[in-house]
């Protein structure tokens, strides 16, 4: 991305953006969020929490919700990737202490880039759509969007833990009827997973704001190229 240029020939780099507007205001709002409420709770969670702690909790996150990554490899016929993500989840539910620890990376070298269902209808010919960007969330397109409801619906704990989806016939640890305790532990865990998220990258956009003209396209152009890469 050529800083030089024009901001009309920069934001072209990106993906379709129609709902600007609407956009511009949430991640206004998503920004002061994390400056007022997100960040100060992280860095209070990062004083308490060492580093080696905090990337055990990242790293059981991403273990228990090996399926969506697996089932993703599969439907895009990467039967390598989907050995590998299997062969992970059981090391590091075993050796790995429940996935605390990750042996399969640092011992066996078993490492894959992720897979996510928005991945994968991009390869079945699924165009991304226009930019979307909604409270709390990442950033996303259209595409990406429904990626994410389906991934949602192919993680198990969201269907045999802590059910939002009720399967019949299938059992879950929580029962179905008991809405109540399933939204307080997803919720519990949603925010646990992104409090622990953000205090492993308090450092990371650390001056970007200041250094950035248009923070907002910036980041509209570097999350299309990074998904365009993946």
């Amino acid at each position: 991305d050529d800083p030089f240029a024009r901001l009309d020939e920069r934001t072209s780099v990106g993906v379709p953006d129609p709902w600007e507007p609407f956009n511009t205001a949430m991640f206004e709002f998503n920004r002061t969020v994390d400056k007022y409420a997100l960040k100060p709770v992280a860095q209070l969670y990062n004083f308490v929490l060492p580093d080696a702690v905090q990337i055990g909790v990242d790293n059981f996150f991403r273990n228990v919700r090996f399926v969506p990554r697996f089932v993703n490899n599969l439907l895009q016929a990467k039967a390598k990737g989907a050995g590998i993500e299997m062969g992970r989840f059981l090391i590091n539910s075993t050796v790995g202490i429940g996935g605390f620890f990750d042996p399969a990376k640092h011992f066996w070298q078993l490492s894959t880039p992720d897979e996510d269902a928005g991945q994968t209808l991009a390869v079945y010919g699924m165009k991304p759509g226009p930019y979307l960007v909604l409270p709390f969330l990442p950033p996303l397109t259209l595409r990406d969007g429904i990626g994410f409801v389906v991934d949602l619906a192919l993680d198990p704990i969201n269907w045999l833990v802590f059910p939002i989806i009720e399967v019949r016939h299938i059992p879950s640890v929580v029962a179905h009827k008991n809405r109540v305790t399933s939204t307080i532990a997803q919720f519990g865990t949603r925010v646990g997973m992104i409090m622990n998220d953000r205090s492993l990258n308090l450092d990371t956009f650390q001056g970007v704001e200041a250094a950035t003209v248009d923070l907002y396209v910036a980041v509209r152009n570097a999350y299309a190229q990074k998904r365009a890469k993946a």
